[in-house]
């Protein structure tokens, strides 16, 4: 089985479904999984007037080739089975022996039962002429049947549909230009010599016929022409083909709105696998997964190719007519489809995704971009829009969806294991310093999730205005010498009633200038201890022999006290402090590039060998890849003017505009 999406082609091997699969790695053949068609509320759905289309025209004559068909058959069979039996030839010859049974009359003269006393009168009449109780007792059985009230509920819808089903249609015409042919007929004959030439003449001159031939190409026009439809026009109808039964569409395509629909090859059928969010498809509401394409347009579309359906459907605008044979698998009504908003915390592209099952709808996406996914309904393939994007997407995109993405990373680090069992040796601690730094200390039970390898997908997100009197912490983040600490002193210096740092504990001694809860919170190490225990402290170390942190009461004393709390954090420290109630705007500050890092460090007296700053450069790509996706912006730090401006803008926006966060801070 092969699928395809009609807005292009792609070179896909064999296999896949909607949830993918190993693809068949042999020679690339032109294939595709699903093929969208480039075709461009709750619609209910109306019938189409009794009046006859000419799709319903070539539906009726099918209908009646097949009957005629039929007859002629029963009647040849008929014939011969006469003239082979002689017992037959004896009855036919004497056509008052036995009971005259309704049941095997030719098909236009069976009776038609539109009342039940008639059904019951001739059910008692065969009662009565039958000989043995057995079958006597049956025919009571009907009959008690046909007294019940469910029953004679059926017979009455019976009887009303099948009236509605023989009620005959009025003409179609065959042309709306009957003046113009009067004319072509009145031009022929307007120098005859003949009489029968001057009477015709005569006829269609005069202005009777003419009108009589204007009214009637006025109202053939009409009904030949179809009519218009607006979104609200979309409509589909039931009937009977080749003795199946078919529906057909009619939905609006603008040139600007693409259909959303995506079909896959199943033998010789094209069958609609998709419905894309966005689409004429999806607005009318009228075609479903699963619904087999017969023709579209009048262009029969049985055994062809999705790519040939593709070229078709290319140029096809206005009003499209399909017949559809309706998916066998009924499926409850749509139901609006709550949006989930979510931030990605892996890249994507679908050009290079071997399981996307329509590579033309699917959704590039990068780490960090907000994504809206509109629909849900298949588990392993989501439909989603991304943030900024939706005036310049008509169509919903694929996204994958995350049990399937975390299904299938998980078994690509499986592999990879698998092919490398021994791991070379490789450490990833710092050279040895002589010079004293604080350790820091992590709770091991809320670092479980750094220390195992996670599987990144998405995290649903929502917007929040942060309020006048309670702003959010900003959490400087990057590896040393790129410029955050620097910055931080910065915007203490230049507005210290706008920003503050939160005062940190210490098990040390205090000092005469000194003074607790201004300079350090004092506290004995029993007590930091059971702080830190507790998880109080969104980092902490020791520094010579004594005990240093920072805890989420002191960030929380500074907030409620109108400042902005600004801390330069490890990246480790990151999950306590989003886990806290205390909404941090995390942003990361970048180096630049090796020979410009040199230039700034340079300013600052500093002159770091070679190795030291690709060992910077290489910290940053680290924190990026394994934390990028907790931050909320990035600065590379190129001029530190330049970098104080644009942190100064970004806090800014926090005060003016709304910003994603993760749901769950909003529970």
């Amino acid at each position: 089985m092969t699928t395809s999406h009609m807005n292009g082609h792609v070179t896909e091997s064999d296999g896949g479904g909607s949830g993918g699969g190993e693809s068949n790695q042999e020679e690339p053949q032109q294939w595709h999984r699903e093929m969208a068609v480039d075709c461009p509320g709750d619609l209910g759905a109306r019938t189409l007037p009794v009046r006859r289309s000419a799709q319903l025209e070539r539906i009726r004559q099918h209908q009646e080739d097949l009957r005629r068909r039929r007859e002629e058959d029963g009647r040849n069979r008929q014939e011969l089975d006469l003239n082979a039996s002689i017992r037959l030839k004896k009855l036919s010859q004497n056509p008052k022996v036995g009971i005259d049974n309704p049941t095997f009359d030719p098909i236009e003269d069976t009776p038609f039962y539109t009342h039940l006393e008639e059904l019951l009168m001739s059910l008692k009449q065969v009662q009565h002429c039958l000989s043995d109780a057995q079958s006597q007792e049956d025919v009571e059985l009907v009959l008690q049947l046909v007294q019940k009230t469910d029953f004679q509920k059926a017979f009455n819808i019976h009887n009303a549909v099948a009236q509605h089903m023989n009620r005959p249609s009025p003409p179609f015409p065959h042309t709306d230009r009957a003046q113009g042919l009067a004319q072509e007929v009145q031009s022929m004959v307007y120098n005859s010599q003949h009489k029968e030439g001057l009477e015709l003449n005569t006829l269609l001159s005069s202005p009777h016929v003419q009108a009589v031939l204007l009214a009637h190409d006025c109202v053939a026009e009409q009904e030949m022409q179809l009519e218009p439809l607006t979104p609200d026009d979309h409509c589909e109808t039931l009937t009977q083909w080749g003795g199946e039964t078919v529906k057909i569409v009619c939905i609006e395509k603008a040139r600007d709105i693409p259909l959303g629909a995506t079909v896959r090859n199943d033998m010789d059928s094209v069958i609609i696998s998709r419905i894309v969010k966005g689409g004429a498809a999806e607005r009318s509401g009228l075609l479903h997964e699963g619904d087999e394409v017969l023709e579209i347009n009048g262009v029969e579309i049985r055994g062809k190719d999705v790519n040939e359906v593709f070229d078709i459907l290319a140029d096809m605008h206005g009003n499209l007519t399909f017949i559809l044979i309706p998916s066998p698998q009924t499926k409850p009504p749509p139901i609006k489809e709550t949006v989930v908003h979510v931030k990605a915390h892996f890249d994507y592209d679908p050009s290079d995704d071997p399981y996307v099952p329509c590579r033309e709808l699917g959704l590039c996406f990068q780490k960090g971009d907000i994504l809206h996914i509109i629909s849900q309904d298949d588990p392993n393939w989501w439909q989603a829009y991304r943030d900024g994007d939706e005036d310049n997407q008509p169509l919903a995109g694929l996204v994958p969806g995350k049990s399937f993405q975390q299904q299938r990373e998980a078994m690509k680090q499986t592999i990879e294991e698998d092919k490398e069992p021994e791991k070379s040796g490789k450490l990833w601690c710092a050279k040895k310093n002589k010079k004293k730094r604080k350790k820091l200390l992590y709770n091991s039970k809320q670092n479980d999730d750094y220390d195992n390898e996670e599987i990144l997908t998405y995290e649903e997100m929502a917007l929040y205005h942060q309020p006048a009197n309670r702003k959010r912490p900003i959490a400087l983040i990057g590896p040393p010498n790129c410029g955050q600490n620097e910055l931080r002193q910065r915007l203490l210096s230049s507005e210290p009633d706008r920003f503050g740092g939160a005062v940190p504990h210490t098990t040390r001694n205090r000092r005469d200038v000194e003074v607790s809860g201004r300079d350090y919170h004092f506290v004995s190490r029993q007590a930091f201890d059971m702080d830190a225990t507790a998880g109080k402290f969104i980092e902490s170390g020791d520094f010579e022999k004594n005990l240093y942190g920072t805890s989420t009461d002191s960030v929380r004393q500074l907030i409620n006290t109108g400042k902005i709390c600004l801390l330069c954090l490890h990246t480790q420290s990151l999950k306590i402090l989003r886990n806290s109630d205390l909404k941090p705007y995390i942003i990361f500050i970048a180096p630049p590039s090796q020979e410009r890092l040199r230039a700034l460090l340079a300013k600052e007296s500093k002159n770091p060998k070679p190795e030291e700053l690709r060992d910077i450069i290489e910290k940053a790509r680290e924190m990026e890849q394994n934390f990028g996706h907790l931050f909320d912006a990035a600065i590379v730090n190129t001029d530190q003017d330049k970098a104080y401006q644009e942190l100064l803008r970004l806090i800014n926006k926090l005060d003016t505009e709304p910003q994603w966060v993760p749901s769950s801070w909003l529970r």
